[in-house]
């Protein structure tokens, strides 16, 4: 085996520019892989670590399922099972803080916790650095620690202020704790019936943490089973849950720069492979001295494999370094942003050995597979056979003919498919497509070549060169097809992504406009992630109904909620109010029956992810797991808005989210003018209303469209910026291929250069060379885009994002642009290298 590895390092290192173009195209699909898989995990980590933070060290911290608050008759369910020494009941509330809102801080968020100060102190010691703990008949006390009071600039005696559901409150500082060891929100302490008033949730808790009295660890484990035993199914023993919609947006995100990676992966299989059939083409006279002085097949193939071992080995260790460089850099860029919106304080990158592991074998095993059929086929060389003159390749030979029609059949049933709109045969379809275009390309080659090649010989019809490309091109199809199946593939993600985000763009905006078109919205700090706002008591709706000018007002509220395993988030709306200002997209019934029907007993409408998570229609029924025991719901449509589009949501009435979570407090408000309203008059009158109510923001549903807007354009345009740096390994396709054909044509070259050729000739035949085999590239890419394209849009549709497909005109002319671009980028190098070639050395070259 050594004798194997180190004639391949020497060939390796005999064909540095060959060996670097094949390895780049490894090195940028472990990069992509590599580098966002470290995201995931160190958000995680992150989450991991507030939760932990928010939950001391007990022997056991019970919440509902739902995550909701419940009654404190469950705590004196736990109190009296014998063995629970001490039991306590909180409410903990994440508070999301307006920017601005501490003059000289910038917190985003703190965490609220209403607790029995007798009780707490039983199950956990609170170490005092300055003043006292809280007393029962404490009304407006607070503890804090003393890293919150160093960033809001506050000491013990002063005034700390806090957005409620009734408004900005005011609490004395009587303590303070000491400073946070873990990564997490500052807490804030205060009772718990000041919590219940702060938070609209009166006589409820969300927490108990209790002690036992043992440390035998049986006893321990049946005390546990006592109290879910006592407290049933719907609650939940062990840490806190947070955060269950965040991570499901992020896995997505992850889930399609994945796909990126495979498929630059397997466009770096093309290249490896081509690279691989021309080198045993190359070295079919090395190959014939080895196997005549006695080299076995296996030799042979473990020879050009050690090259494909070396090569996958170097790419992926690069790819991995410069994936980390990339996951960190992203994670160090965003942490700003993290600990903003999402209230996150992210370590340093959490790199997972699965991941290492997954990698490695991803990286090298597709050099070994992309090299394993033009190995096995070195080996088949007999000795006599390659130490006589090469003999052009048969390219329609019978295998040549059954990959062609196997190919044909392949693409026939991917358009059978497509006809079917089902998604999982479109789906099929789609990888039918791509395979099959991959086995009739070298068939298509020829044509394609003579239709594209005499527009390139008016290009160059000066020099005659256009010809002598379309001739190199056509001499090896097989060739060509592989990196022309390489720039497909770079192409089709574009033009794929392209159709999607055109599809997106109009349909989402259309939703936006329909749900959110009200003439005014109080937004709260999080848009979507609903848990973590403090909504408004009702006092703040009446005011705002009660302003000269004002039409319509309508809320919406919101609980979590669990269906069977699956977390989702119920929103309350008002059937009667709430048509009057916004409007749901219905995939599946009518808004004249659906609104009525939600004034009626207890009935759902659910959005288009809950239903495709779940598998409800409309009429059925299903079970909702809620702080008052389980309820059976029926779906009477299902709708979809804008702000809750991306998370399996519910809407109900207001007064069930009220019968069975308790749930009074407004977290979002819409509301319309008169068509006579002073505009400006009543803006004045509502912003001096919501300034009592700090956590929400005053804005016009116009603006807040064309804010939207932006945002959409904006995303876009640097997804297209990445999508055109996915692309780049059909570049290095191209470029590897021209490199080895000038290197294989040397002597062919070095002729035509001693008959009279010109550099400028020989570089303008290897440019419409590179542009030809692009143009076949880019038409392949256009046709199967355009189908993976329809495949996502459809995909979308099935996953509940009711998305239906626009054509994407900009997107073919950017891909079309984009592959002859790269077609001329590519010829840069090799062009040169051939018109700067020596014409001695050339003609002597073997």
């Amino acid at each position: 085996m050594s004798i194997q590895l180190t004639l391949a390092a020497r060939y390796l290192m005999g064909r540095k520019l060959r060996t670097v173009l094949t390895t780049l195209a490894v090195v940028f699909g472990v990069f992509v892989i590599f580098g966002m898989n470290i995201l995931l995990p160190t958000l995680l980590d992150a989450f991991t670590n507030n939760i932990r933070a928010a939950s001391k060290q007990v022997d056991v911290t019970i919440t509902h399922n739902t995550g909701e608050a419940f009654a404190l008759t469950q705590l004196r369910k736990v109190r009296a099972i014998a063995g629970v020494s001490t039991a306590a009941g909180s409410l903990n509330r994440t508070v999301n803080i307006p920017s601005n809102f501490f003059a000289r801080s910038q917190v985003s968020a703190l965490t609220l916790i209403g607790l029995d100060p007798h009780a707490a102190q039983s199950v956990h010691d609170y170490p005092l650095k300055a003043g006292r703990f809280l007393r029962s008949d404490d009304e407006n006390a607070a503890l804090i620690t003393t890293s919150l009071a160093e960033l809001v600039a506050l000491s013990l005696g002063d005034t700390l202020r806090l957005p409620t559901a009734e408004g900005t409150v005011k609490l004395s500082l009587v303590g303070l704790l000491p400073a946070r060891a873990l990564p997490g929100n500052e807490e804030v302490l205060v009772t718990l019936g000041k919590a219940q008033k702060m938070l609209d949730l009166p006589d409820r808790i969300n927490t108990i943490e209790a002690n036992f009295d043992t440390s035998d660890p049986a006893r321990r484990d049946a005390l546990q089973s006592a109290i879910q035993d006592e407290l049933g199914k719907d609650y939940h023993l062990g840490a806190l849950s947070s955060g269950s919609e965040l991570i499901t947006s992020i896995q997505t995100g992850q889930a399609a720069f994945n796909l990126f990676g495979f498929l630059a992966l397997f466009m770096g299989g093309f290249i490896i492979f081509n690279t691989f059939r021309t080198v045993v083409a190359e070295r079919r006279h090395d190959i014939g001295m080895l196997r005549a002085i006695g080299a076995s097949r296996r030799t042979i193939i473990t020879l050009f494999l050690s090259e494909g071992i070396l090569q996958g080995v170097i790419g992926t260790a690069v790819g991995m370094a410069l994936g980390y460089l990339m996951g960190a850099s992203l994670i160090a860029l965003g942490s700003g942003v993290y600990e903003q919106f999402l209230h996150l304080k992210v370590g340093s990158p959490v790199v997972d050995p699965k991941l290492i592991a997954l990698t490695l074998t991803l990286g090298i095993g597709v050099t070994l597979v992309a090299g394993l059929l033009p190995a096995f086929g070195a080996s088949r060389i007999t000795p006599l056979e390659a130490l006589r003159p090469s003999v052009a390749d048969a390219e329609f030979s019978r295998t040549f003919r059954i990959r062609t029609i196997v190919g044909a059949l392949l693409i026939a049933a991917a358009m059978l498919g497509l006809l079917t709109h089902n998604i999982s045969y479109v789906a099929l379809g789609g990888l039918a497509l791509l395979i099959g275009l991959v086995l009739v390309a070298p068939a298509l080659v020829t044509p394609i070549a003579n239709a594209f090649g005499g527009l390139i010989a008016l290009a160059f019809a000066r020099e005659g060169t256009g010809r002598l490309a379309q001739g190199n091109i056509t001499r090896q199809p097989s060739r060509a097809a592989v990196t022309a199946s390489a720039t497909m593939i770079g192409l089709a993600i574009v033009v794929a992504a392209a159709g999607v985000t055109t599809s997106i763009t109009g349909g989402f905006l259309s939703v936006l406009q329909k749900s959110l078109g009200s003439d005014y919205l109080l937004m709260p700090p999080s848009v979507g992630i609903w848990a973590s706002n403090v909504g408004a008591s009702q006092a703040l709706a009446e005011r705002l109904r009660a302003v000269r000018g004002v039409a319509a007002v309508s809320t919406m509220r919101f609980a979590q909620a669990s269906i069977g395993d699956s977390a989702i988030s119920l929103l309350g709306i008002d059937p009667v109010t709430f048509p009057q200002v916004s409007a749901l997209n219905f995939q599946s019934g009518e808004a004249a029956t659906a609104y009525p029907q939600l004034a009626v007993d207890r009935t759902l409408i659910v959005n288009g992810p809950l239903a495709a998570l779940t598998k409800l229609n409309m009429g059925d029924d299903v079970n909702l797991s809620t702080p008052e025991g389980v309820q059976t719901y029926r779906v009477v449509a299902v709708a979809s808005d804008y702000l809750n589009s991306k998370i399996a949501t519910a809407y109900t009435s207001q007064a069930n989210l009220k019968t069975d979570f308790h749930k009074s407090d407004d977290i979002f408000i819409q509301l319309n003018l008169a068509p006579d309203a002073d505009r400006a008059g009543v803006e004045a009158k509502l912003k001096a209303i919501v300034a009592d109510y700090p956590q929400f923001n005053l804005t016009s549903g116009q603006a807040y469209f064309e804010e939207n807007k932006q945002i959409f354009d904006a995303t876009f345009a640097t997804l297209y910026i990445l999508l055109a740096v996915m692309a780049l390994p059909s570049l290095i396709a191209l470029l590897n291929t021209l490199a080895i054909g000038v290197i294989e044509r040397t002597r062919e070259i070095g002729m035509l250069r001693a008959i009279g050729a010109t550099q400028s000739q020989v570089r303008s035949m290897v440019m419409a060379e590179a542009l030809l085999l692009a143009a076949i590239g880019t038409a392949f890419g256009l046709l199967a885009g355009l189908y993976l394209g329809y495949v996502m849009v459809l995909g979308l549709s099935a996953s509940g994002f009711p998305v239906e497909y626009s054509f994407p005109l900009a997107g073919l002319v950017a891909a079309t642009a984009a592959g002859l671009i790269f077609g001329v980028v590519a010829a840069l190098l090799p062009a040169r290298q051939a018109s700067r070639m020596d014409i001695i050395r050339a003609l002597q070259y073997e």
